[in-house]
């Protein structure tokens, strides 16, 4: 990759905003924004982005539609929602380079549905590791450091060409087996999104409540168990939360440290939000189907029992529909355990 390596960025919301801004300082980037007002900002105001790195405004070619990107790209990073991934994937597929790579940086698992539409040898899993938001106006803020992990959706993929463009925007490590990767943080959101939907609490006003406790200790129980079932050894999450000694043991001291660990999160993340709570609020649908509704999904298939997690897609497909109204007594449902 060289400064003439031609990449598109399909979506400019916090993630793909960051990414495609931070990338544009090296590579030519055409951003996608999906409206055409918001791809006018970005070309002629650019970017606002704020938060641990600073105050930016890079402007950048913007349009408002994938079919209006201006050539063949050697990468495209598919940076929607889980559920709007396909079609993006094919109606970017066109401008593909023959021998380019399609990114998949979506919080669920999207690697094998990607690889279906692209091909496998041209297909990269990422896991987003670093915070971040969109405020009111478009502007994007940064809220945390981190790292990008990648993988290719064929484990022995030869992927340095897009850690090296990646390590511009953000430390990049090559994963193993991407797959896991993708699937450690699926359990963090398989947590922390759907309880904030469920409840509406930032995760630090969350995790002060033992029963929220008690159910985000279960969803990782049910996700382990499916994992063990699918043959998956689960990296820890951003190499510092170990599932497997989290729920190791049930005598007194084994509970009590699970609940200092996960309290410790609530407050190290204290203002974090759902994301998934913030596109409810906007109207538009959830990605559950895609955390806890893989898990009971997949469970199903492999003859694992999900309580926990098939009633948290429940209650959230009953919210989505108006039934039920976000509230911190959701937490409370008998179905929750």
């Amino acid at each position: 990759m060289n400064d003439k390596t031609k990449i598109a960025v399909i979506g400019s919301g916090a993630i793909g905003g960051i990414t495609a801004a931070f990338l544009s300082r090296k590579y030519d980037v055409q951003i996608v924004c999906k409206y055409e007002e918001r791809a006018k900002q970005v070309r002629e105001a650019g970017l606002h982005i704020i938060g641990v790195r600073g105050e930016h405004h890079i402007k950048m070619d913007a349009v408002a539609e994938i079919e209006q990107l201006s050539s063949k790209k050697d990468v495209i990073f598919v940076v929607t929602k889980t559920y709007d991934m396909p079609d993006a994937a094919r109606r970017a597929l066109p401008f593909l380079k023959k021998d380019g790579r399609m990114v998949s940086m979506q919080n669920g698992i999207c690697v094998d549905a990607m690889a279906d539409i692209a091909g496998a040898e041209r297909t990269v899993g990422c896991v987003i590791g670093w915070g971040c938001t969109m405020l009111d106006g478009g502007v994007l803020n940064m809220t945390s450091e981190g790292d990008f992990v990648i993988g290719g959706a064929r484990p022995d993929a030869d992927v340095t060409d897009i850690k090296a463009l990646l390590d511009t925007v953000m430390k990049t490590r090559i994963s193993e087996d991407i797959k896991a990767d993708l699937y450690s943080k699926m359990i963090i959101n398989a947590c922390i999104t759907s309880m904030g939907v469920m409840s509406g609490l930032s995760l630090g006003q969350m995790l002060k409540k033992r029963r929220a406790r008690n159910i985000f200790i279960n969803i990782i129980r049910e996700a382990m168990a499916v994992a063990d079932k699918m043959g998956i050894k689960v990296p820890p999450f951003a190499d510092k939360l170990d599932y497997y000694s989290l729920i190791a043991g049930n005598g007194i001291i084994a509970r009590c440290k699970r609940h200092i660990i996960i309290r410790i999160v609530g407050i190290k993340y204290r203002r974090l939000k759902s994301s998934s709570l913030q596109s409810l609020r906007r109207g538009k649908p959830t990605e559950i189907d895609y955390f806890n509704g893989y898990i009971a999904r997949v469970g199903a298939e492999l003859g694992v029992d999900t309580p926990i997690n098939t009633h948290i897609v429940a209650v959230i497909k009953k919210i989505e529909s108006g039934v039920l109204k976000t509230d911190p007594v959701n937490l409370e449902d008998e179905g929750l355990g």
